[in-house]
């Protein structure tokens, strides 16, 4: 498995148990919620892109959410499965604030660990959603700016 799945099922691994549990930052940041036999099979880079994902994500939440909550058809973002919430957490931020990676990557992993990690429609739910998303935050598109500008005003 590529380093940088192994970082992105880190990291959403880490959102998840932040939504559950409630873990502070810096408890996520250490992987204080993963044995420590787990956590020194990973080499420093898998830690370093997850912990960078982490950090921005939980960062950027509310702006993250409101990304994702624009873009969920008839379907209330409070009951959002745990699971599918966090994979779609990690796929908004990365596409919100990772440029340097392909839009179609990012999606494609998420879709990836949810069909690992979630159910059996999860995979469908959340390439729909971070697709609109994606759409909405296409580089140099003007939606793009104006999404990007709500966001900065809604993280305030």
């Amino acid at each position: 498995m590529a380093s940088r799945r192994k970082a992105r099922i880190l990291a959403f691994q880490a959102l998840y148990a932040w939504e559950v549990s409630g873990s502070s930052l810096a408890d996520l940041l250490s992987f204080a919620w993963l044995e420590e036999t787990k956590l020194e099979q990973f080499e420093d880079d898998v830690i370093a892109f997850s912990q960078l994902i982490i950090a921005g994500a939980i960062e950027n939440v509310a702006a993250i959410d409101g990304r994702i909550r624009a873009h969920l058809s008839h379907w209330p973002f409070e009951r959002l499965k745990k699971v599918d919430l966090a994979i779609l957490r990690m796929g908004t931020y990365c596409l919100m604030f990772q440029y340097d990676i392909p839009a179609q990557i990012t999606i494609d992993e998420a879709i990836e660990i949810a069909k690992e990690y979630g159910t059996e429609e999860s995979y469908k739910f959340i390439n729909g959603v971070l697709d609109g998303i994606n759409k909405d935050t296409a580089p140099g598109d003007a939606k793009a700016a104006d999404a990007k500008a709500a966001d900065a005003k809604a993280a305030k």
